[in-house]
C-alpha cells in the first residue's frame, strides 16, 4: 500500500431514512473530516451489535472468522481503506500468520466487522480520503 495512511475511528452506523440504505461513518482522528461508506444491512448490523456491546448467542460470521484466526494463531494487524475505484471501495486486512504479513482483499464493511472485534486500527489511505471524506462542522471560534 502506498501513500500516507490516516487513522480512522468508527463514529457511526445510520440508516439514510429516505432509501432505508445502510453507511457507515468513519472519523478522521487528526481532524473534523469523516468517510461515510455505504454497507449492506447484515454487516451494519454486525458492526453496530459490536458497538453497542451487544454479543449475539450464537458467533456471527465476522466472530466466527476472528475466533478461527485466533484459534490458528493468526493476528489481524490493522485494516486499511485502500482504495476507491469506479465509486467502490477496497479494503485490506493486514493478518500476521506465524511471522508473516500477508495483506488480504476485503469488503470495507466485513474489514470494519472484524477491526470493531479484534480492536486493532482502523486507517484510510489519504488519497481515498482527498477523494471521498466531507469536512466537519467548523465551530463559530474557527470562523
Amino acid at each position: 500500500m502506498a501513500g500516507r495512511l490516516i487513522e480512522m475511528t468508527v463514529e457511526s452506523v445510520r440508516v439514510h431514512m429516505l432509501s432505508t440504505q445502510h453507511v457507515v461513518i468513519l472519523k478522521d482522528t487528526e481532524r473534523e473530516r469523516f468517510l461515510p461508506i455505504w454497507i449492506g444491512p447484515w454487516e451494519a448490523n454486525a458492526i453496530a451489535m459490536r458497538l453497542q456491546g451487544v454479543t449475539p448467542e450464537r458467533p456471527l460470521t465476522h466472530d466466527l472468522f476472528a475466533g478461527v484466526l485466533e484459534e490458528l494463531g493468526a493476528t489481524i494487524r490493522e485494516v486499511v481503506i485502500a482504495d476507491l475505484a469506479d465509486e467502490t471501495f477496497h479494503a485490506r486486512i493486514l493478518l500476521d500468520a506465524g511471522g508473516r504479513l500477508h495483506e488480504i482483499d476485503s469488503r470495507p464493511s466485513d474489514a470494519l466487522a472484524l477491526a470493531v472485534r479484534t480492536g486493532v486500527r482502523i486507517y484510510a489511505a489519504e488519497s481515498v480520503l482527498d477523494r471521498a471524506a466531507v469536512e466537519g462542522e467548523r465551530d463559530a471560534e474557527d470562523e
